[in-house]
């Protein structure tokens, strides 16, 4: 078997880690949308058909057996995107993009945390749960979701789109479609229903552009 050149092994990683960048998306996407449809935000429990709904507690179910996967091919996303900036990224907003992608993920997890909470709160039979216990375990993941773990992500689409701008590894529409994805998130997040989906967007075309970059370079490093 022929051995890989170091050039070649640095181009085909981060164009692996790209395609989970692109899982990552599809992934987070698909959790929002369940959580939305089976968790609704502004149903109380006396109204809410979800205790007595199978499909949407089923439904609910599966976007918390996504959320780990979600969160393990997010940080292959943000080894994808370090890769990608290479070494002359600025250390400070380098540690940001690190630690506010590690923030993200940490809250992501609490909050689903917190939904499967509510799963709990029913009973067997499938009444519905005291009151105060849906109000509360509802509105906390709600808040983990789109208060912290989007603000959270808002950091980390800015500092990735600062770099780009400065070391220019980023198109000048990428860049300009980061800020306005970190905009929406920081101030939109908590008050528009599904504004969140912004970030699994941006993250799909973030990692489009990095699998185009790295289809082109390939035959170079070859």
């Amino acid at each position: 078997m022929r051995e890989k050149g170091p050039g070649q092994e640095a181009l085909e990683t981060p164009r692996a880690a790209a395609l989970a960048g692109v899982v990552f998306a599809l992934l987070l996407a698909a959790v929002i949308v369940l959580v939305r449809l089976g968790l609704p935000e502004g149903a109380d429990a006396a109204t809410a058909q979800w205790f007595t709904d199978s499909g949407q507690r089923d439904a609910l179910r599966t976007a918390l057996a996504l959320v780990p996967f979600a969160g393990i091919f997010f940080l292959w996303f943000v080894g994808a995107v370090r890769a990608h900036v290479g070494a002359g990224e600025d250390k400070f907003l380098a540690t940001v993009l690190l630690g506010s992608g590690l923030v993200f993920t940490a809250t992501l997890f609490g909050a689903a945390a917190a939904a499967d909470a509510v799963l709990d709160v029913g009973h067997s039979g499938g009444a519905a749960p005291v009151p105060e216990t849906w109000g509360f375990g509802r509105d906390f993941a709600y808040t983990l979701m789109t208060g912290y773990a989007m603000r959270m992500a808002a950091v980390f689409v800015c500092s990735m789109s600062v770099i780009g701008h400065r070391l220019g590894v980023l198109p000048r529409w990428l860049t300009v479609l980061g800020f306005l994805t970190a905009l929406t998130l920081l101030f939109l997040s908590s008050n528009v229903p599904w504004a969140e989906l912004v970030f699994p967007g941006w993250s799909l075309v973030l990692s489009g552009y990095m699998l185009a970059v790295a289809r082109r370079t390939r035959p170079a490093g070859a």
